[in-house]
């Protein structure tokens, strides 16, 4: 069936591959808050690293043994998991991860490449982004853009003390950059 509908990516793997592929993208994910790959790769991890979370969200006991399952290093990333990601999302209703577009990772095979974040975290891009922006409106006297505005809404939603946090974030950044 050309062109049919597919319930999910088969990344040219077989499926033991593409199981062991995506277990790996989400431990790092975990781990690291930010990873860096392809843009089919990135949308299935954000798949599988939604759900991961929305079961870190309800934390019982088969919650638990299913996380267990997708980590590669459940010792070191199920108190993190449990813990510190779930108490950030506990309030927010999903949209845990973001993929942003890239350039071109490798210049020899011109791949779509993009970067799988957590949304809220230290490493969150669009809160330094929108940051610097605001910092340059500021240092030019310009007022702020409609899509600035919705970004500062949206960036500050759902972090407890969203808006000190990015006052200090927009002070750390015009110092950087005078």
């Amino acid at each position: 069936m050309a062109g049919g509908h597919m319930k999910y990516r088969t990344l040219s793997r077989d499926s033991a591959h593409r199981q062991a592929l995506l277990r790996n993208l989400v431990t790092s994910l975990i781990k690291e808050e930010s990873i860096h790959t392809t843009w089919p790769k990135a949308k299935e991890a954000q798949r599988l690293a939604e759900k991961l979370i929305t079961m870190a969200k309800k934390n019982n006991e088969q919650a638990r043994r299913n996380a267990q399952a997708i980590f590669f290093t459940p010792d070191e990333l199920m108190p993190k998991l449990f813990g510190e990601i779930r108490e950030r999302y506990a309030n927010r209703p999903g949209g845990y991860t973001r993929v942003l577009r890239t350039e071109a990772k490798d210049k020899y095979d011109q791949a779509p490449s993009a970067i799988l974040e957590l949304v809220d975290g230290p490493k969150d891009m669009r809160f330094a982004m929108t940051a610097a922006t605001v910092a340059r409106d500021r240092k030019l006297g310009k007022r702020h853009t409609d899509w600035t505005v919705k970004n500062i809404a949206k960036v500050t939603q759902f972090r407890e003390e969203g808006r000190e946090e990015f006052e200090k974030m927009v002070e750390k950044v015009s110092d950087l950059k005078l």
